[in-house]
């Protein structure tokens, strides 16, 4: 058996139905990071197996945003830059997704003209970046909560 474990039929249905995440970081105090907290249970309810490519990503990417927003000081909101574009920063206002493949991204750009960026999901690499709040505003805004909340509603 060369030590290898056997598992059973509905422990190996288990390990397929539950995602898996890794983080290693370089800075023993550095914050937690979306990998290493539990999976809410409106995201945890469905196997994985059974999500779109769009939902799981759109779920992930709610975590992620509501993870870097915890981090943020009061001055500063979460956008998202799009790697191998010129696109530049979108302030995120919103967050969809439509199955099978396509996430959107709805918001303003850096001089708040409105901007609504679909992708592909086989095409998702963004960069989550802290952009000043906008000046009019007197508490900046969290996306990442209300995006968390809507999932808890589900």
């Amino acid at each position: 058996m060369n030590g290898d474990t056997v598992s059973t039929t509905a422990e190996a249905h288990e390990d397929d139905a539950l995602p898996r995440a890794r983080v290693v970081h370089s800075n023993p105090d550095a914050p937690q990071t979306a990998e290493q907290k539990p999976l809410p249970d409106s995201v945890a309810r469905k196997p994985v197996a059974k999500k779109s490519a769009a939902e799981w990503a759109y779920e992930r990417l709610v975590l992620y945003i509501q993870n870097f927003e915890e981090q943020l000081d009061s001055e500063h909101e979460v956008s998202v830059g799009f790697a191998g574009s010129n696109t530049g920063l979108l302030r995120i206002e919103g967050l969809g997704y439509f199955d099978p493949d396509m996430i959107t991204f709805y918001g303003s750009d850096e001089n708040g003209v409105r901007t609504q960026l679909v992708q592909h999901v086989s095409q998702l690499n963004v960069s989550l970046r802290a952009m000043p709040k906008e000046p009019a505003r007197k508490t900046a805004q969290r996306i990442g909560f209300q995006l968390a909340k809507d999932l808890e509603d589900g």
